[in-house]
Formats: C-alpha cells, structure tokens, sequence
C-alpha cells in the first residue's frame, strides 16, 4: 500500500483520540444503569398499583392494562413466569376470591328459594299433613326434579386471573439507546485504537 497515502490517513486519523470514544461509551453506560433501575422502579409502582386495585376491589382492568403495556415497551421490567416459578408473578387473589365468595352466595339463595318452593309446592299438596312425615318424601322430590339450581356450580377458573408479561431484549427508550450509544462508542475505540496503532507502524 502507498506510503503517501497511509501517511495521509494518519495525518487524518492521529486527531481522532479513541479515549473520546471509551469515555463515551462509559457515560453511556452509567446512563443505561440508571435508566434500567429506572425501568424496573416504574414497573414495581405499576405492580404495586395492581395488587392495591385488586386488593381495595377499585378495579384492576386500567392498573393492569398501563403495567402490561409498560412491561412490553421497557427493558429491564420482565414479569413472565420463567421456567422455575410455580405461579405467575401477578395473581389478582383478592379479585378472584371475591368472585368465587359471590358464586357461593348466589348458589346458597339459590338453593334456598328452591327448597321453600319444594316446600310451598308440598304443602299445597298435603295441607292436613301436620306431622309432615309425607312432606319430606316429596320435597325431596321436587328438589330433584328441580335442582338445577342445587346444582354445583362450576368452578372459576383462577388461571383467568393470573398474569405474565415479557419485557423486550431492546426497547427505544432512554436505556435503550444509552446501551446502543455505549456499544457503538465502544466498537469505535476499539476500531480507532487498533486503526492509529497499525497506520503507525506502517508508516514509519
């Protein structure tokens, strides 16, 4: 390769310090530190909104929502279950309990007007029967010809009320174009540190 023309490009490259890029890359990175923490304390507010919704019963769908969104647009917030956990990292506990405790109550009164249906249908049927020895027989009856409602219901299912949500490897954000920045900044010193060497030794 022509001399002149190395010399050249030293005369060039020697006024570009690669110290720039590496002290570049590490004030990048500090940022791309914080920013993460800064992600994944706003995911934890989010979180705690959720639990404190479902646990106040003031509606969990909008706190949900805001954290599903968040976690799926920021580095640093994963909430996806993993392959170890047993349980999904947000369960509306509180939600779902309440939920089951108001299908027991509804089939609880449920169960109850039928039995005084069973039990107004019979006395109509044997108003001289005092003893109600006969009675019972045919409550019995009426409850099973009309037990739909005695029925158990069916259970709810509490994986409808369990969440995971998996944060991206890179986002757009503040953190994610730190990590960008510091990964470029670094490529660059090393190229410029590696270029300045070599252009060195071949001119002299």
């Amino acid at each position: 390769m022509d001399k002149r023309y190395l010399h050249h490009l030293w005369t060039k490259l020697r006024w570009v310090s690669p110290w720039y890029f590496l002290l570049l890359a590490v004030v990048c990175g500090v940022v791309c530190v914080f920013a993460l923490r800064a992600n994944n304390q706003r995911m934890i507010e989010l979180r705690d909104a959720v639990y404190a919704a479902d646990r106040n019963n003031t509606g969990v769908k909008k706190p949900l929502q805001e954290l599903q969104a968040y976690v799926t647009s920021h580095m640093n917030t994963d909430l996806s279950a993993g392959n170890t956990s047993v349980y999904p990292p947000i369960q509306l506990k509180y939600t779902y309990e309440r939920l089951v405790a108001a299908q027991k109550k509804r089939l609880l009164e449920a169960n109850a007007g039928l039995y005084s249906q069973a039990q107004a249908h019979c006395e109509s049927l044997n108003a001289s029967d005092f003893s109600g020895r006969n009675r019972v027989p045919c409550i019995a009856q009426y409850v099973r010809e009309h037990g739909n409602a005695s029925q158990r219901a069916p259970a709810i299912p509490d994986a409808l009320y369990k969440f995971s949500f998996a944060s991206p490897r890179w986002s757009p954000d503040l953190a994610g174009w730190s990590m960008a920045l510091a990964a470029l900044s670094g490529l660059l010193f090393v190229v410029t540190l590696a270029g300045r060497r070599w252009l060195r030794r071949q001119v002299r």
